[in-house]
């Protein structure tokens, strides 16, 4: 199996896709926020209460099917390959990784979801501002605009379900999980040339180990097992998959905004599966969460088609 080029690259940096790889890596974003939005449906059926036990199994599953996806693709070797050339940039996303998914079950403790979730509307801000200043990327008017509606309408989403007492543990996680996965966008983004999927998979299988030894045991039903495997490998893993293939794709602060689907979308499925209705709120805070990213996206859209025109004779 020969050699991929995004492994031998020495001093990656960041390239301007074509308008062909900005599509790419927008539509695989957006796979990954609609993969991650069936967790809330999947974990509402768990009849397992225990979140460590949880994360264990989700790590698990998540690891065997990165493993497996790069076993599949790249073979024994070039598996290792991409391990070993992953390098500091690889594992500062795993690090990353493991930290937003830790962090996350040890802030449901202290605080609400709703919380949480207004914490991570913040993180298309949070890597617009990194990719200014570390990779000096030039956000427009436009994406700032769709940026402060996407804060706007999770605002609008969670705000009939603010904790009355502030944590400063939680809320403090919280923020945390916003600047790591942001962080993670940036370096992904700044180091195109290298392929993110291993250390996705590292830092999962990380937070699936310490979550195993705070667990209070790992026998699950058979019900449960399986839904572990689609809330595990489908959620997790897929979703990590595309996410660090595509953000190396398209600018930092657009992957994080498409991302915010995620918010949007999960709600729904809680409602079609389990028959949770949303409550107002959510309905039109994720509507002008939705409107945002469609403008923004067909504003895009109809730019690099106006830039692709020939000019006339």
């Amino acid at each position: 199996m020969t050699q991929s080029p995004e492994t031998s690259i020495k001093a990656p940096r960041p390239v301007a896709p074509d308008a062909t790889e900005t599509r790419r890596g927008a539509f695989l974003v957006f796979g990954a926020a609609m993969a991650w939005s069936f967790g809330g449906a999947i974990a509402r059926g768990l009849e397992v209460t225990d979140p460590w036990t949880i994360i264990a199994w989700r790590g698990f599953f998540a690891s065997l099917l990165l493993l497996g996806f790069m076993l599949w693709r790249d073979g024994p070797s070039g598996t290792v390959r991409l391990f070993r050339s992953m390098g500091l940039p690889g594992l500062g996303v795993a690090a990353c990784v493991a930290m937003a998914t830790t962090s996350f079950v040890v802030a449901l403790g202290y605080t609400t979801v709703a919380n949480i979730l207004l914490m991570q509307a913040g993180v298309p801000l949070i890597a617009a501002l990194l990719g200014v200043v570390f990779l000096r990327e030039a956000v427009d008017a436009v994406t700032w605009a769709a940026i402060l509606m996407v804060i706007a309408g999770i605002a609008v989403m969670v705000s009939d379900s603010f904790a009355a007492d502030i944590s400063f543990i939680g809320d403090g996680l919280a923020l945390l999980i916003a600047i790591v996965f942001a962080a993670a966008t940036v370096i992904t983004r700044r180091y195109s040339g290298v392929r993110m999927t291993p250390a996705a998979c590292l830092g999962i299988m990380a937070s699936g180990s310490v979550a195993f030894l705070l667990s209070s045991g790992m026998r699950v039903s058979p019900a449960d097992l399986g839904l572990l495997v689609l809330f595990g490998a489908l959620t997790l893993g897929l979703g990590m998959a595309m996410f660090v293939t595509g953000a190396r794709l398209i600018p930092s602060a657009l992957a994080a905004l498409i991302s915010t689907m995620e918010p949007v979308f999960g709600p729904v499925w809680v409602w079609l599966v389990h028959g949770e209705v949303p409550v107002p709120r959510t309905l039109i805070g994720g509507g002008v969460v939705f409107l945002a990213l469609i403008g923004h996206i067909l504003w895009q859209w109809h730019r690099s088609r106006r830039t692709a025109l020939p000019l006339p004779n």
